[in-house]
């Protein structure tokens, strides 16, 4: 009998890595199932929304319902339509993430003097003129998000620049951090992901390869934290992490987790 109901597992670094799947990745899912525990797949990729990863991980034997997936889009989106109705929003993000919130019911503009609000995001096409006019919808105070901190994010062969490298840019220009962030590690994650899953943070795994995002969101809510060792952390890191940084268990992939139950 696990002491456990609910496990948040990270995607990216932690069930797959580009379009491959982390070895023992289906296995450890297998062992939570078995357990009994609830799962909620939680990712900070800001260009996808929830049938992406049911479909992405389909082909390797993994079954997802969309509802127990939540990413840093669907959270922007869910946050930004409860708080700011009826307002624009000027994005700095890709035209999946624009999909994305579009359907949410939020107006984007892409003139930064209509700009009510401003969310910045990965986005590949990223250019200085991109970065002026941010500035410009940043002035007089503009209510500034971001959908998730990643500097980098883990891809076949090595990483590329994420969000995090963008919204650096950002406050770089306008002199000030985003009012928050939407995705992990933010107390909005959390609370959306307990709220999904119905569960006491207290019986509650997070499983995730980010230290300062996984690992930190958990240990914030008062949830048990195992980083693996598949993704951006490796032992070195967690020997010199303290505080919401420390996970309280170190796997060497999510097919360990068995051990944990």
């Amino acid at each position: 009998m696990t002491d456990y109901e609910a496990a948040i597992l990270d995607v990216d670094g932690t069930i797959v890595r580009g379009g491959t799947l982390i070895p023992g990745a289906d296995q450890g899912i297998r062992a939570l199932e078995s357990a009994g525990c609830d799962r909620l797949l939680v990712s900070n990729n800001p260009t996808t929304g929830t049938d992406h990863y049911g479909d992405r991980l389909e082909p390797h034997g993994i079954s997802v319902d969309p509802t127990r997936i939540l990413t840093s889009a669907t959270l922007s989106a869910s946050y930004l339509a409860n708080t700011h109705p009826d307002e624009a929003v000027y994005l700095v993000g890709s035209d999946a993430l624009e999909s994305i919130l579009t359907t949410a019911g939020i107006t984007v503009t892409t003139d930064p003097d209509d700009a009510d609000v401003v969310l910045g995001s990965f986005d590949k096409s990223f250019s200085f003129g991109t970065l002026w006019e941010s500035l410009q919808a940043l002035e007089n105070g503009t209510p500034f998000y971001g959908t998730d901190p990643d500097v980098t994010i883990p891809v076949d062969g090595g990483s590329m620049p994420g969000s995090g490298s963008i919204l650096a840019a950002m406050e770089a220009v306008a002199g000030r951090e985003p009012d928050a962030i939407l995705g992990k590690p933010s107390a909005v994650a959390a609370e959306t992901a307990l709220e999904r899953l119905e569960s006491d943070p207290r019986r509650t795994l997070v499983v995730g390869d980010r230290l300062d995002t996984d690992i930190v969101l958990g240990n914030r809510a008062g949830m048990t934290t195992a980083a693996v060792l598949t993704g951006v952390t490796d032992r070195a890191d967690i020997e010199e992490a303290t505080g919401d940084l420390a996970p309280d268990h170190v796997l060497e992939s999510l097919g360990d987790v068995e051990s944990l139950l």
